[in-house]
């Protein structure tokens, strides 16, 4: 199966949960607002979910996935294979059920390390602590469902494991549900908050019954036995650990922006976590499907020691990040106010609120061709189970994003914040590639180069299109669902017609590569190698 058809599949189910993830937070704004129970329940969440990308399926993917492919690939194959997964499993669920219960237990400490100032409003303190401890156990559910997600995806079976957070937004939806009927019967905003606190773990578990339905469709049988800390699974310790850092920059920017956040005007962290939604939208859907279907493949071709496939394979995922990332930047920094007031403003989110919310959109989407180029360039390193050198380009990346956040949260507030975590992800990403370079495990040719500058020309025409369009139709954003609709409809349908035809017309699309997508079996791989 080609990288496209992969990242097609990945992207595809990905992007089905993006819309349910979207259609959660447009009711959680109308619902909750951006008052003292939202952002009590945003800490709560962002708690285990920031564990989860950092460790499960961050570190952990990136050390599991080579090793239990190299296993699966060699004289053994399935046996020894399943015989590290199953060694695995038996230390890991313990590790999870111990970290999770003293986190829980020192859950009013980690509190206050990030959100101090909410012991200044009566009650949002001690409601942020309860939340927290009923959503983290969370972690330790999830962490196995990416355990066995790493583990199809080395079997090339990436449906399941992309159709999973599907799970998690289909019951956060249901509890908000709840939610929104307790709050119409008298309950009180912090009672449609713990309703929904209530639904995460819950969604965990129907995370974890899927996962262990379709490993065992897959002909996997895992079960758990007395711990033995083999020198597979001390080796996949000692990879984690760095790799904990260094493939967790994005997420580890998340506890440091909440710290910031929650010391700005109370709603900030709401507003900023909303904001993100429409961020994550091309990043969920393009990084998370690139990063996941690159690394087995350039795992495959490193051990194989095929140099060449390993630099066709790099070029031609970042031809795919850059071709989809930079349009939507484009199109998200000149559309943000008109797609914030029109998805998130109603009920207890006010349009002050949406217009706060769109400049944080324009300031973070500034990083996002770099958010997705990071989980690109990433793979090189740790298919090669070198994990030590995106540590310390994390660990400058970090440093410098604290430095930056110290100027310009009290001059510039929430949008400063989001600034600088797109600044200092740029950074990081610049940072990756001239390391891979240097040492000769990729590098940009010519080919390449070009194709980027004409998506950039086809960006630019397209911006200039929506640039004229946005203030048309200012008043129909914050009108009825239709008109919201039809609006927002002008402009994605302009500004998707527009890119697309003029970068049809100066060649930005590479047409061997599109036409993989519609191919069951590529005729030739495309190669912008040379």
């Amino acid at each position: 199966m080609s990288l496209v058809r992969n990242v097609g599949t990945i992207g595809g189910l990905t992007a089905l949960s993006r819309v349910f993830g979207f259609a959660r937070d447009m009711l959680l704004a109308r619902v909750l607002g951006a008052g003292a129970a939202a952002d009590a329940f945003q800490l709560a969440f962002i708690l285990p979910n920031t564990f989860r990308r950092l460790f499960a399926e961050g570190a952990f993917s990136v050390a599991f996935v080579p090793m239990y492919s190299h296993r699966l690939h060699s004289e053994e194959g399935e046996a020894a294979a399943n015989r590290f997964a199953n060694d695995t499993l038996s230390v890991f669920v313990w590790v999870l059920l111990g970290f999770s219960a003293l986190a829980m237990l020192a859950m009013p400490g980690i509190v206050w390390l990030l959100a101090r100032e909410y012991q200044e409003v009566p009650d949002k303190f001690e409601l942020s602590v309860d939340l927290a401890q009923i959503t983290f156990p969370y972690l330790a559910l999830v962490s196995l469902v990416a355990m066995l997600s790493g583990l199809l995806n080395a079997k090339s079976r990436f449906a399941p494991g992309a159709f999973v957070p599907v799970l998690l937004n289909i019951v956060l939806i249901s509890g908000l549900g709840a939610g929104y009927y307790i709050g119409h019967t008298g309950g009180s905003e912090a009672d449609i908050a713990t309703a929904l606190a209530i639904s995460v773990p819950v969604a965990g578990v129907v995370q974890l019954a899927y996962m262990a339905w379709a490993v065992r469709k897959a002909g996997v049988t895992l079960k758990i036995t007395r711990p033995h800390f083999t020198p597979e699974v001390k080796r996949l310790g000692m990879l984690i650990l760095p790799a904990t850092f260094g493939a967790g920059i994005y997420q580890i920017s998340q506890f440091v922006d909440t710290f910031f956040a929650t010391s700005l005007p109370q709603g900030s962290l709401t507003l900023l976590k909303l904001a993100d939604r429409l961020n994550q939208m091309p990043l969920g859907i393009v990084g998370i499907a690139l990063g996941t279907a690159i690394l087995p493949m350039l795992a495959r071709h490193i051990q194989t020691g095929d140099t060449r496939e390993a630099q066709r394979l790099q070029a031609n995922a970042v031809e795919m990040a850059t071709l989809l990332t930079l349009p939507a930047a484009v199109a998200l920094a000149i559309c943000a106010p008109a797609f914030t007031t029109a998805f998130f403003v109603g009920g207890r989110m006010t349009p002050t609120d949406g217009l706060i919310m769109g400049q944080i959109v324009m300031a973070l989407v500034a990083g996002l061709p770099s958010y997705v180029l990071v989980k690109v360039f990433q793979p090189a390193f740790f298919s090669r189970s070198d994990t030590k050198t995106p540590v310390w380009i994390a660990a400058g990346a970090l440093v410098i994003n604290i430095a930056i956040n110290f100027y310009v949260v009290p001059r510039y507030g929430i949008v400063g914040l989001a600034a600088a975590t797109a600044i200092t992800s740029t950074l990081n990403v610049l940072t990756l590639y001239t390391i891979l370079q240097m040492r000769g495990w990729f590098h940009f040719t010519a080919k390449l180069g070009g194709r980027i500058a004409r998506q950039l020309v086809a960006s630019a025409v397209m911006g200039a299109v929506l640039w004229y369009l946005v203030p048309l139709m200012a008043g129909r954003y914050s009108g009825t669902v239709l008109e919201r609709i039809w609006s927002l409809s002008v402009l994605v349908g302009a500004g998707a017609v527009t890119f697309f035809a003029v970068a049809w017309a100066i060649g930005a699309l590479d047409k061997d590569l599109i036409a993989q997508l519609r191919r069951r079996r590529p005729a030739k791989p495309v190669d912008l190698s040379e």
